[in-house]
């Protein structure tokens, strides 16, 4: 998805949840203040990596499919749950990993760190990636069949990298944790007794501590109820990542993209 694409899907889902959430007298009833959703997340993604040596030295701007062979296209499980204190307070997490490994010969000269990597090399490459998000929601909008609210929480890169090759030897990062402040809109709408409608969009943009970059993730899907406490739905789910990272276990830039299809089960109690 491209990020005029993305744009446009941002700008989509503010104005439809604007637009659905009718101006009717806001009214209190009852609601299920447990939601757990379980589900297959199909996703598509795009790396570029740099990893920079120890003397300050840029190292090669690296794309882990196109240059390191990992696959593109996967799919993993994926948890998401909230908790409603009231109509106008909520909590969201989520929680995934998209951790890949995968072994190339590569076709052209790779710097990791302070390791050159040469032309006809096999290269062995693992990536631990571990997504969490949490947010919480505060409903300025509330109505009888949505709301809309103002949202603001971390999104939590756990990394790790590691690139070896015998004769040569192994580039190993570890353990960095990157946690974003995010802030943005969720909201949802019921177009029917069976039918909801829920969305989120959220950004970092931003100087933070060791980090300096952008950050947007946009969620988009339809709940199908099947009965009072259980729901069957589908979602899309699109990040572009652009972030400076300055640690000691890691200093170089992350240029990362997925997007993706998400299938769920939903548990309301």
């Amino acid at each position: 998805m491209s990020s005029i694409s993305r744009k446009v899907l941002y700008y989509a889902v503010a104005a439809s949840l604007i637009f659905q959430v009718q101006a009717a007298s806001a009214q209190e009833q009852e609601f299920n203040h447990f939601s757990v959703s379980v589900g297959i997340f199909l996703t598509d993604r795009e790396s570029k990596t740099r990893l920079d040596g120890s003397l300050g030295d840029d190292g090669t701007d690296v794309d882990l499919e196109s240059d390191l062979g990992l696959d593109r296209s996967d799919t993993v499980f994926r948890l998401d749950g909230s908790y409603r204190f009231n109509d106008r307070h909520r909590i969201d997490i989520s929680a995934f990993d998209l951790s890949r490994s995968k072994s190339r010969v590569i076709d052209e000269e790779v710097e990791w760190g302070d390791t050159v990597f040469p032309i006809n090399v096999n290269v062995r490459t693992e990536l631990d990636l571990a997504i969490y998000k949490l947010a919480y929601t505060w409903s300025f909008m509330q109505r009888d069949k949505g709301y809309l609210g103002l949202t603001g929480g971390l999104y939590v890169l756990s990394l790790g990298t590691k690139l070896s090759a015998s004769d040569i030897g192994s580039v190993e990062s570890d353990g960095l944790t990157a946690p974003l402040p995010v802030v943005g809109l969720r909201g949802e709408y019921e177009i029917s007794e069976k039918f909801t409608f829920r969305a989120s969009g959220e950004v970092f943009s931003l100087k933070y501590n060791e980090y300096d970059g952008t950050l947007v993730d946009l969620y988009a899907g339809i709940d199908y109820r099947l009965s009072e406490h259980a729901a069957i739905g589908l979602g899309l789910n699109s990040v572009h990542l652009d972030v400076g990272i300055s640690r000691n276990q890691f200093t170089g830039n992350l240029d990362w993209r997925y997007d993706g299809g998400l299938l769920f089960l939903k548990f309301d109690f």
